[in-house]
């Protein structure tokens, strides 16, 4: 701080700048970090709910319709149950509910045997293409790799 030497204090100083701008640097990309860590996290909790869901709804959009679904949906509705709500009213309450739960369930299972009862014949025909699809690669005459060929027992 001498007079002699101005450029002391401008090199203190110059130092002290340079000093907080990589701390003001230093705090920018940790608060990126910490938000790209909350984008993370949060693609990670919902990516596999996402998925489960696109996967879901493109297995039923590619399953064939049945052909009578339309007549099973109306055959297999339930009455209104005008007379179940006349019984939970009577102090029955608990242990009705819970039989009307299972109603609903065992009804929701039928529904889903005859869905697939009715899938059958398409399965079949699907099965039997793959099989014929197999049996042609398997008299195919290329070059086979020998580690997919099948060991001859005699």
């Amino acid at each position: 701080m001498s007079p002699a030497n101005p450029g002391e204090d401008a090199g203190v100083s110059g130092f002290e700048s340079q000093e907080t701008e990589p701390d003001y640097e230093v705090e920018e990309l940790e608060l990126e970090v910490n938000q790209i860590a909350l984008r993370i996290h949060h693609y990670r909790s919902t990516l596999s709910a996402q998925l489960k869901s696109s996967f879901f709804s493109l297995l039923e959009s590619s399953r064939p319709l049945p052909i009578g679904a339309s007549e099973l949906g109306t055959s297999a509705a339930r009455p209104d149950h005008e007379d179940d709500e006349q019984t939970t009213t009577r102090g029955e309450g608990a242990v009705h509910e819970e039989g009307l739960e299972t109603a609903k369930k065992i009804q929701l299972l039928e529904d889903k045997i005859s869905s697939n009862i009715i899938l059958i014949p398409t399965v079949l025909k699907r099965m039997k293409d793959c099989i014929s699809t197999i049996d042609n690669l398997a008299s195919y005459n290329g070059v086979i790799h020998p580690a997919f060929k099948r060991k001859k027992t005699s």
